[in-house]
């Protein structure tokens, strides 16, 4: 069985085409099958269901595909850590981060960790708290940057405190509240809002200071990209509430204190069981980013 074999089986499993996987790996189409196949028969099983429309795996295939993948990341590994011995940083580095992250300039770090270590490929994903702090218990992450409310914290994973910070009203400029005098939760609750998904870190933390000053508001607007949010806000749709680092990224709308604001807290987190040469690298990089 060889590296590369387990490499395609991926890569026609990412992408449900011999074809499509052949031109991913830059190989003719009958080379990469038949080295599939050479696999299969060394296995004793099909791992994949061919038809005229499409490919899909068969249970042996499903079986196959965690361990090889696990295999591809600790060669990858293997190779990076040997050039980390002898002084070079190289491998991947994969970043997760919130949409509002703003306790570290991450573009600012990722420039600077490219000048100095260009033999890195980096990947980054955005998305919720939640889903990145489980993509790094899981490995599919190196590093992720979260934002939590102060009653939660990142569990499994290994955590860097990086700052803490209050939510605000964002409003349209010609709101009322708008220029105003700070505001509280309760005059809030009477507008009508925009927030990220129910269920996710960047929501709850809002739901619960409503919960807790015995208040309820109307969410009538949900979405996923936190730059979206703007979009609602500027035509007076909606009010929403971000942190105060944040919000003043946003464009075409107004920001008001709010005196009984929730915090949140932003962190980053690693895998507890060890750090690749490219992530410990990233990682010691970070002060010299801190907007916080």
């Amino acid at each position: 069985m060889e590296l590369q074999q387990m490499r395609y089986v991926l890569a026609v499993a990412e992408t449900n085409s011999f074809t499509r996987a052949a031109e991913r790996c830059l190989v003719v189409q009958s080379a990469l099958s038949h080295q599939i196949a050479r696999l299969e028969r060394e296995l004793g099983a099909r791992l994949f269901e061919r038809t005229s429309r499409r490919v899909r795996l068969t249970p042996a295939g499903e079986a196959f595909l965690p361990a090889a993948r696990q295999c591809l990341d600790a060669a990858e590994r293997a190779a990076a850590e040997v050039a980390a011995a002898v002084g070079e940083v190289r491998g991947r580095l994969a970043v997760g981060l919130i949409p509002t992250v703003a306790a570290v300039d991450v573009p600012g770090a990722l420039r600077d960790f490219r000048r100095r270590y260009p033999h890195v490929r980096v990947s980054l994903r955005v998305g919720a708290s939640e889903d990145l702090a489980e993509r790094v218990r899981e490995g599919g992450l190196d590093v992720a940057f979260l934002g939590l409310p102060t009653t939660a914290r990142p569990q499994g994973v290994a955590v860097r405190e990086l700052a803490r910070d209050r939510l605000v009203a964002v409003v349209a400029p010609d709101h009322p509240l708008a220029g105003g005098p700070a505001v509280d939760l309760r005059r809030l609750s009477r507008e009508v809002f925009v927030d990220l998904p129910a269920g996710t870190a960047g929501r709850v933390q809002s739901d619960l200071a409503f919960s807790a000053a015995g208040l309820t508001r109307d969410v009538a607007f949900e979405v996923t990209s936190a730059d979206y949010i703007a979009r609602l806000v500027g035509p007076g749709l909606a009010v929403a509430m971000l942190p105060s680092a944040y919000a003043p990224r946003l464009a075409g709308v107004a920001t008001v204190e709010v005196t009984d604001a929730p915090a949140r807290v932003e962190y980053a987190v690693w895998s507890r069981t060890g750090r690749t040469p490219a992530a410990a690298a990233f990682l010691g990089a970070l002060d010299d980013h801190a907007l916080a």
